[in-house]
């Protein structure tokens, strides 16, 4: 009687390790590749979004990563697109906030433009999620609308004051542009660590068709932190969010200011982290087009054991680091899918 069952059992509660002896305890999911901005160096301004019946439900959802939870996840992370234009989306995070109470989960969390913040950053605190993560690259309005084609950036700083006043820790990402807001990247630092947030600077990633060359946006973030290291003390911080960015302190601001570098430097060597798109796909690299699919043994059975081998076939090809490019020879995304597909 115990021999059938209890290899399911294990399946089910069996830690993710890869094939570099990696422990995944890291999940983003993309609930929807829509979004209510254009930023230009993730979209192209037309952009084609997927059918609506081609997405997972909130319930499939919700199983789906209760599913690697149960092998495992300690930090869940819902992105987009833009997570909080999903209808009802607010039912899959109270959901989910189920795995905090039971102390299954350590960390719930989310990746939003801030357009929607105003609106929910009250209830987002309710259930559970303690920090957000909020994309701003310029404080200048008119920048501002630039790089996202139409956004209104008022919104965005009502949506961030909501949230420090709902009690969420508040990280700003921003991609560094160059021609653009490379020269107000230290008066956004200032900003950021006054209000007591930090801010992590992202260089930009060759994923997707955008209609522009990413060689005349990338700005090495090795450039930037010399540049900012001629005005602030820059102290190099052994801690890690078992996130991509490593972090300095500023005694200046005494704030603390991450560097994302997936081209100057990558951070694949500690990498405990895969994705999840809003079809049911998994990417165990943002920088690979490695897919498995997920959606069809979900949906096979009611049980999540045909899931669970899936999910374990997939981590054991994820690859040891990934192979992004940007230079004059390679005028074409290192990946196809764009970042609001992978989820950001």
């Amino acid at each position: 009687m115990n021999g059938p069952s209890a290899s399911p059992r294990s399946a089910l509660s069996s830690a993710m390790t890869d094939p570099f002896g990696r422990t995944i305890s890291y999940l983003r999911v993309s609930v929807t590749d829509r979004c209510d901005l254009r930023c230009f160096y993730c979209m192209s301004e037309d952009m084609t979004f997927l059918p609506k019946a081609d997405l997972l439900t909130l319930e499939e959802l919700d199983r789906l990563c209760s599913a690697f939870i149960a092998k495992g996840v300690k930090k869940l992370r819902l992105t987009g697109g833009e997570p909080l234009v999903r209808r009802n989306v607010m039912t899959l995070v109270r959901s989910l906030s189920r795995h905090l109470s039971s102390g299954a989960l350590n960390e719930l969390t989310l990746t939003t433009n801030g357009t929607q913040l105003a609106k929910h950053a009250s209830e987002l605190a309710d259930c559970g999620v303690r920090r957000i993560n909020v994309s701003l690259d310029t404080l200048d309005p008119r920048k501002f609308r630039e790089i996202t084609r139409w956004g209104e950036i008022d919104k965005v700083l009502e949506g961030i004051e909501a949230a420090r006043a709902a009690g969420l820790y508040v990280k700003i990402n921003a991609v560094a542009l160059k021609n653009l807001n490379e020269d107000e990247l230290p008066s956004l630092m200032r900003w950021a660590h006054g209000k007591g947030m930090g801010l992590t600077l992202i260089e930009v990633m060759p994923m997707g068709e955008i209609g522009s060359g990413r060689i005349d946006q990338y700005l090495p973030l090795s450039l930037v932190r010399a540049r900012l290291a001629q005005q602030f003390t820059l102290t190099d911080l052994a801690e890690s969010t078992g996130g991509p960015a490593r972090y300095v302190s500023v005694a200046e601001t005494g704030g603390k200011l991450g560097f994302i570098t997936p081209m100057t430097h990558n951070f694949c060597e500690s990498c405990n982290r895969v994705r999840i798109t809003c079809t049911g796909t998994l990417h165990t690299c943002l920088g690979h087009e490695d897919a498995s699919d997920l959606r069809k043994p979900l949906r096979a059975s009611d049980d999540d054991m045909l899931l669970a081998d899936a999910i374990d076939r997939a981590i054991g090809l994820k690859p040891k680091g990934h192979d992004f490019i940007i230079d004059r020879r390679h005028d074409r995304p290192s990946v196809s899918r764009h970042m609001s597909v992978t989820g950001g």
